[in-house]
């Protein structure tokens, strides 16, 4: 079957199922967006206009920045999370008022985010920070070049938006920041993670030759360094930067690209619902790297990693193309498996993905040696240890609970061991039908499909005999059918949350599946929860 030709294998059960027909063309076009699909980012659409206005569509991205301010002066989700985007689009919208790229229209919207930041971004007594990737070099890298452009305004101007410098937040320093660019600077070989930051690094061109695609599967990290050596030194990379630019109208996505994480992610997410799904060769050869050395990564331009090595094991095995887990011990700790050789912190979600990896080998080699079975094991113990007092899961690499708490849910329920991980899983099950919204969805600060769905997931583990599962579900998943044309929200970890959306997409035709047949029997094409196939062409 060629790559294009890709197909659900549909059997009697889901010959005319249209959630069966819209995950064929999910899958179809995984082959064909090799880059993979995330929504616009805020923070690197910024980073572009300050950086790189040579780039085409400058205007464009400037209007991005003006229509997704939000009414109080701040870009991004709620909370802490806002912080990082509406630092870099006000960086932004400073400095085309700098360049003179844009005109003085640009005042009222900068005094407005300026506002945000120092009204409530910015605060000086201690507060909680998100744990998104490398916010202590982020925001003090930023916070000093908004304040270097302010001071560098005319006067008349500058008194039209602030009379002092923004501060730092409570907790952060320019320790870290300062280091990593004396570091940078006097040649140091730095760990490969710090590429995805090269925009904030103040670095020189790095030597990577005319095939580099990416600096760091970052549009930010690739444009500060193609502006600097300039677009001859990295044909490929400016290529790449302009594809993203077209596909988006000017706004650019991160993290890009993502080629391996969507696959990985949309693939076993779909055949553990029981999708019968026979993925193009070359989706199912760009996963096999996971099964040597340490594994695979993300996407080119970032270092490989054990959550990406382990989703890619599980989607392989799920698809009859099993593979030794054994480049997962390059990743094994005194406390489980990181994410990455000196990680800071610590991933559930990882432990959960790697769990399914290791828990499928032994499915199929019962007899494995001791240490595999000692892995499970240890991982059954983190997972549980690690649940919250009310039931649920947290992680590091999403900002919902419902995330993390369907990963460590399906993994116990699979590949679980002794009566501590059903109780977990039943906790979990409980505090999901204890926070059902009256919409009947789920999510952390409003219901979203997203997080219904793997809320649903959840629910889905528990036997039907549980007393008000089955009345959860038939409401979470009337939800999934009414949301079908709501966009999705990001709520994934990256210098700011961003959305994988092929990945949330999948995630939610996973749920409807699974749905319909609990509440079907045996019949799996009963609701078409709203996803209608879009003919992929060929």
């Amino acid at each position: 079957m060629s790559d294009c030709a890709t197909q659900v294998v549909a059997d009697a059960a889901t010959a005319a199922d249209p959630v069966a027909d819209a995950a064929r063309d999910l899958i179809a076009g995984l082959g064909l967006r090799p880059w993979g699909q995330v929504a616009a980012s805020v923070y690197e659409t910024g980073r572009l206009v300050a950086v790189a206005p040579w780039l085409t569509g400058h205007h464009q991205r400037i209007a991005f920045l003006l229509r997704s301010q939000r009414p109080d002066g701040a870009w991004g989700p709620p909370e802490g999370y806002a912080l990082v985007p509406t630092l870099s689009a006000t960086d932004a919208l400073l400095a085309a008022l700098a360049d003179g790229s844009a005109g003085t229209e640009l005042l009222a919207p900068v005094a407005r985010g300026l506002g945000a930041l120092v009204g409530t971004l910015l605060p000086t007594e201690a507060w909680t920070l998100p744990d998104t990737p490398a916010l202590d070099l982020i925001v003090p890298a930023l916070v000093d070049t908004i304040n270097d452009r302010l001071a560098g305004l005319e006067r008349v101007t500058a008194d039209r938006l602030v009379r002092a410098p923004l501060p730092l937040p409570a907790g952060l320093n320019r320790n870290r920041l300062r280091a990593v660019r004396s570091a940078v600077a006097a040649g140091a070989t730095l760990p490969p993670k710090l590429a995805h930051f090269y925009e904030i690094l103040n670095a020189v061109p790095t030597d990577a030759g005319p095939a580099l695609t990416a600096v760091g599967a970052s549009p930010a990290a690739t444009a500060a360094w193609l502006t600097v050596a300039g677009p001859a030194a990295g044909p490929a990379a400016h290529a790449f930067l302009r594809a993203l630019i077209r596909d988006g109208g000017g706004p650019v996505p991160c993290p890009a690209p993502i080629t391996v994480f969507e696959r990985a992610w949309v693939l076993s997410g779909l055949s553990r619902a029981g999708f019968t799904i026979d993925p193009p060769a070359s989706v199912l050869a760009s996963l096999t790297a996971a099964t040597a050395g340490q594994g695979i990564a993300t996407g080119d331009g970032l270092p490989t990693d054990a959550d990406t090595t382990a989703v890619s094991l599980n989607a392989l095995g799920r698809l009859g193309r099993p593979a030794d887990p054994a480049s997962l011990w390059a990743y094994e700790t005194a406390e489980g498996f990181c994410t990455w050789p000196g990680e800071d912190g610590f991933s559930v979600t990882t432990n959960a993905h790697v769990l399914d990896a290791f828990g499928q080998h032994l499915n199929r080699h019962p007899g494995a040696d001791a240490r595999c079975h000692r892995a499970v094991d240890r991982l059954n113990l983190v997972l549980t240890r690690h649940q919250r007092a009310d039931g649920a899961w947290q992680d590091r690499w999403h900002a919902s609970p419902y995330y993390a708490t369907a990963c460590c849910v399906l993994a116990l329920a699979e590949f679980g061991r002794g009566a501590a991980a059903a109780e977990a899983v039943d906790r979990a099950a409980g505090w999901v039908l204890s926070s059902q919204r009256a919409d009947g969805s789920w999510g952390r600060w409003d219901g979203t499909a997203e997080e219904t769905a793997y809320a649903l997931q959840v629910l889905l583990t528990v036997p039907t005999t549980v007393p008000r599962v089955d009345e959860a579900v038939a409401r979470g998943h009337a939800y999934l059918h009414e949301s079908a044309d709501r966009e999705h929200p990001p709520l994934w970890y990256g210098k700011e949350l961003y959305c994988p959306t092929v990945i949330v997409r999948a995630t939610v035709l996973a749920a409807c599946r699974l749905a319909s047949i609990r509440a079907s029997g045996v019949d799996r094409s009963v609701v078409d929860c709203g996803y209608q196939s879009t003919k992929t062409a060929t």
